[in-house]
């Protein structure tokens, strides 16, 4: 009994004094201008960099932390990096500041020096004779629900095919990117979005890559690329891209705009209408004198705000955005036939004509289903007015129906969620994002049986067409913009490796293996499009014989697309993922980050970063 009392007498204050090493720091960060919470922040421990976390919806952290550990770190995309000492406090609040250097690439110019108090006041809406009043722009005193009401439509991923049975592998292209920077919005909200949130080919075509530009007659350049897969060794992984003729800015078209801006109630709070607004006044900066903007709004009812303006005279266009409240319920219907009508009546022939769509495409008064709003939109694209629909806000998000409406429409759906991707889609990717070059784009890829045992087209899950809709000019497809890069990932089983994932063929009387064509070439390429101006389809072929498939000897470009796919299919939970371990997909993308002049390759590294400290969270 005289050990054990001794024991503990020495053990016990050891232990406390163990345990007061240890102490646990929590609290909130904000943003400093105007005091919102900042989710998705990293907070680390400056002497131990493996020793973070990360912000959730509320900006709220915890951290654990030695009594040795002084400081916090902390950082987000777009704000300046803090360092905050620890003395006694066990709660803190950090207000972060946004970084002046990325303000000034975005800052919006040609405000001239008006300030924000003279453009205060309701703005006067054409056609008050029809009912239209200023307080349907007003605020709503309610806020939004804290409920998700979020919408995805369901994906059924892409299966193996076999080559002998199914050579041809058809689909339209797809140019959005709205899927990737959802996906960010929920990583650095602090959880993993929902799988059908997830579609890889967005996330693949997100970047832009240096394909080959093309030389010759036709718009788009096609070229392909081969390695082993990351996730499965045995297989090998094929890129095909696309490159669509750049055209610089002063050389584009006359615009024919109209902003149709949604401004019901949903949309009240920064991250809607107030990052809406920043968002168009980006997009003003960069209109010239030949090109006309006009302002059409919808919340109870739609109307005129702004009539047809000059590109130049951007302080009238700013301060009409400016002036916009939300409040009310969301007239979709209505507003989206008005924005064509103004449309058509200020048709530019051989411009870029195109009603631009912001909203949480939360439709619910008036012609409010996915049907009816397509059959809509259809009626009016073959008069040569394209749509790009932007997505704003979190909760409500009706992710489904702008996808749905931009496809019909023949333009691209994109998702704003901060400045900076406002500034990417609007400002550094400005012609792609609003000038079509090339309109219903096919791609049919033909496998040679003899080197291909089976694939499967990694994406595209909605884009798939029939092998006969390749040929038919009158089946509706995607468009390529200015300088717009494509790219689509398969999977593949060469001949002569088994798989779990196919099973035998069944011997076929009139189709042997034995009788096919000998040839060294992998598959074939080939693309339909159409010029904006006509409704015949021209044919392109690209044949590809492989070569070394090894992931080391890759390019920068395929290793990147490569890390994109697998941590795509980690996020989809695919059962093709066969072999993965975060510290060998980390290394993967880095191995692609490239020169990453813009720095959304590094963005993407932190992703995976992020999503592991999610996922080790949770377990």
């Amino acid at each position: 009994m005289k050990t054990l009392t001794l024991f503990l007498m020495v053990f016990f204050p050891v232990w406390v004094c163990g345990q007061n090493n240890i102490k646990t720091i929590s609290g909130y960060v904000y943003q400093s201008s105007d005091k919102t919470p900042l989710p998705g922040v990293q907070v680390q421990v400056k002497d131990h960099p493996n020793q973070k976390t990360l912000t959730n919806a509320s900006g709220y952290f915890k951290i654990t932390l030695s009594s040795n550990d002084k400081i916090l770190e902390f950082s987000f995309l777009g704000f300046k990096k803090r360092e905050v000492t620890i003395r006694k406090q066990t709660s803190i609040k950090v207000y972060l500041d946004e970084d002046t250097h990325t303000l000034d690439e975005v800052v919006v110019v040609g405000y001239g020096t008006q300030m924000k108090r003279d453009l205060t006041g309701a703005v006067a809406i054409s056609g008050k004779a029809a009912g239209m009043a200023p307080q349907h722009y007003r605020m709503s005193h309610h806020a939004p629900q804290d409920f998700n009401t979020e919408s995805y439509s369901a994906i059924s991923e892409n299966g193996f095919k076999t080559s002998l049975s199914n050579p041809l592998s058809t689909f339209s292209i797809d140019v959005d990117a709205a899927s990737y920077s959802n996906m960010r919005r929920f990583i650095q909200n602090g959880q993993l979005p929902p799988k059908d949130a997830v579609r890889i080919e967005e996330l693949i075509n997100y970047f832009q890559y240096p394909y080959e530009v093309p030389k010759g007659k036709h718009p788009i350049h096609i070229q392909t690329e081969i390695t082993t897969a990351p996730w499965n060794k045995k297989h090998q992984l094929v890129k095909i891209g696309l490159k669509a003729k750049p055209i610089a800015t002063d050389n584009l078209p006359a615009a024919n705009l109209v902003f149709l801006i949604d401004v019901s109630g949903s949309m009240q709070g920064p991250s809607r209408l107030g990052l809406l607004k920043t968002a168009f006044k980006l997009l003003t900066d960069q209109l010239r004198e030949q090109d006309k903007v006009s302002i059409v709004v919808y919340a109870g009812a739609a109307g005129v705000v702004l009539p047809a303006t000059s590109g130049d005279n951007k302080t009238k266009i700013k301060a009409a955005l400016e002036r916009l409240e939300a409040g009310g319920s969301t007239a979709g219907g209505a507003g989206i036939k008005k924005a064509y009508e103004i449309a058509r009546s200020q048709f530019i022939k051989g411009g870029n004509n195109r009603v631009i769509l912001a909203t949480d495409g939360d439709f619910n008064v008036g012609a409010s289903s996915d049907a009816e709003m397509q059959r809509l939109i259809e009626e009016n694209r073959n008069d040569g007015v394209f749509l790009t629909v932007l997505g704003f806000g979190m909760g409500n998000l009706k992710d489904s129906k702008m996808e749905a409406l931009a496809d019909k429409g023949n333009g691209n759906y994109a998702y704003i969620d901060n400045m900076n991707e406002a500034k990417k889609v609007l400002v550094n990717e400005f012609g792609s994002t609003l000038f079509t070059i090339a309109k219903d784009v096919k791609l049919q890829v033909e496998f040679n049986p003899s080197k291909v045992k089976a694939y499967r087209l990694i994406g595209y899950e909605n884009r798939l067409l029939n092998k006969e809709d390749f040929a038919d000019d009158t089946k509706d497809a995607g468009d390529m913009g200015a300088g717009h890069s494509v790219t689509a990932l398969y999977e593949v089983i060469p001949v002569g490796v088994q798989s779990k994932f196919v099973k035998k063929d069944d011997d076929l009387k009139y189709q042997q293996a034995g009788s096919i064509k000998n040839s060294a070439e992998l598959l074939t390429v080939n693309v339909r499009y159409k010029n904006p101006g006509n409704e015949e389809s021209i044919l392109l072929s690209h044949p590809f014989i492989a070569d070394d498939t090894s992931l080391e000897k890759a390019s920068t470009d395929l290793k990147f697309a490569a890390a994109i796919a697998t941590f795509g299919m980690y996020l989809r939970n695919s059962e093709y993922l066969q072999d993965f371990n975060y510290t060998d997909l980390l290394t993967l993308a880095k191995a692609g980050k490239g020169e990453d002049k813009e720095g959304y390759r590094a963005e993407f590294i932190q992703l995976i970063e992020n999503a592991r400290l999610i996922k080790s969270s949770k377990e």
